[in-house]
């Protein structure tokens, strides 16, 4: 007897139906490479604007499509990774800040990957590199569709700073100078292993996150200090990557994509945007978003349409013909930006969180800030504690027109900013009660209308 189809079963058939459309008859799904890299700016490629010489990321963007309009899912490490996995919101999946390793913890372990959506696909995965979504061995790769890990589980700055083969430590202090190297090597050691079959290779690259590391290859020769050489280095990673494509025939079956986790830290370029790691502006969270498909992503394209960390899940298990998730995804299919299809895609507003507080929405090129927490990004929390504030007045920006978010244009566009606080209700709701929780007794602790939330005190009239 033939058992009922159910919506899964469904959706499942019609990916598979894509895929094979895509594709063409009698081809096997795509490869799926994503390069993550670690504190990126949005400004730190030469495609970009850097002064660095990338050429392999520049080439990578000849030869496919180059978003300007691309956002990580937060502004730290844990909870973007968590969103590129699943799609979903990283306060939805336990991940609302970063882990440590003496945490117990790690992401929901209830929460279908994308490792795990390709594997049930037929698919060969691998994670080498930064995991950083929980050091237990349940939390690990290993256990989350992965069938092999090499890295390092969390950031290279915290201790002891152990380099991983699946679940077994090889070393308890990973040489970070030869990391971009042994990395290297194990990417394009499973892409020569893999290549018989369809294949998930992810690749959360540990820099330029610091502290810094560089092989002798390339220390002191990019003319831009120690960051200039690791982001040469990581140039060089993705050129030996795309030449192991070419060796094994793997060229025009592979999509190959590369973005960053969130702004850069201390060092490093958001380009010409406000803020940086830590902070909700654009510049920690905007990122550049290369993809290339040869022979099916017409190259050379700019895309400026609106695109998020939370919308390759969706987009790839398209693509590959595989089964969504029973649990309702945040991303969207921009496969259509991709190719070419659309010039935008309308969508949900997109929320940015501080921990489990709502910071703001960005919703197309419009984006209202409706709380803000009192501390800088690298002063500490001030006395009393680190809290989020709501905002007496939300601020609005028109990022078509004002990138760096410096002019609030609010009061000349109430019916915006009633708008995206209308969806703002409307999506707060679904989330967990934690993040609810958060949001009300954010909003009991509104600022004063007039000092906004870190400011000095405004001068008294004379």
């Amino acid at each position: 007897m033939t058992p009922p189809m159910t919506r899964r079963s469904l959706l499942a058939l019609a990916g598979a139906a894509f895929a094979h459309h895509l594709n063409g008859a009698g081809t096997r799904p795509p490869n799926i490479i994503f390069v993550l890299c670690d504190d990126l700016g949005f400004g730190d490629l030469g495609v970009y604007g850097s002064k660095i010489s990338t050429p392999n990321f520049d080439k990578l963007a000849s030869e496919g499509v180059r978003f300007s309009n691309f956002c990580s899912a937060d502004p730290v490490c844990s909870p973007s990774r968590a969103a590129l996995l699943t799609g979903r919101y990283p306060t939805r999946v336990g991940v609302p800040t970063v882990f440590f390793p003496t945490d117990t913890g790690g992401m929901n372990l209830d929460e279908t990957t994308l490792a795990d959506t390709l594997k049930a696909r037929g698919y060969k995965t691998m994670c080498v590199g930064k995991w950083h979504l929980g050091r237990p061995e349940a939390y690990l790769p290993t256990k989350r569709g992965f069938d092999g890990y090499f890295g390092i589980p969390y950031s290279n700055d915290m201790k002891p700073r152990v380099l991983m083969h699946n679940t077994e430590v090889l070393e308890e202090t990973a040489d970070l100078n030869s990391l971009t190297a042994r990395y290297t090597e194990q990417a394009t050691r499973f892409i020569e292993d893999a290549k018989g079959s369809p294949f998930f290779l992810y690749l959360p690259q540990t820099f330029p996150h610091i502290p810094l590391g560089a092989s002798d290859r390339f220390r002191g020769k990019s003319g831009q200090g120690i960051y200039g050489d690791v982001v040469a280095e990581l140039d060089w990673s993705l050129g030996e990557i795309m030449a192991a494509l070419k060796k094994h025939g793997l060229d025009q079956d592979t999509l190959v994509m590369i973005s960053s986790d969130n702004g850069p830290w201390y060092q490093g370029s958001p380009g010409k945007l406000r803020g940086r790691k830590n902070t909700t502006y654009e510049g920690g969270v905007r990122e550049p978003f290369i993809a290339r498909w040869k022979g099916r992503i017409p190259a050379g394209r700019v895309c400026d349409g609106l695109a998020s960390m939370l919308d390759i899940f969706p987009t790839v298990a398209k693509l590959c013909g595989a089964a969504l998730p029973s649990k309702p995804l945040d991303g969207i299919n921009i496969w259509p930006l991709m190719h070419g299809d659309k010039q935008s895609i309308e969508r949900d507003p997109l929320l940015y969180f501080d921990n489990l507080n709502l910071q703001c929405a960005r919703w197309m090129n419009w984006k209202l800030h409706i709380a803000r927490h009192n501390s800088a990004a690298y002063a500490g929390a001030p006395v009393g504690g680190r809290q989020s504030f709501l905002l007496p007045r939300p601020e609005l920006y028109n990022l078509a027109s004002d990138p760096d978010e410096s002019y609030d244009v609010a009061p000349e566009n109430p019916q915006i900013v009633a708008k995206i606080q209308a969806k703002i209700a409307e999506m707060l709701p679904s989330f967990p009660e934690p993040v609810r929780k958060a949001f009300a007794e954010q909003e009991a602790r509104k600022s004063d209308p007039a000092t906004q939330t870190g400011a000095y005190g405004r001068p008294l009239p004379k």
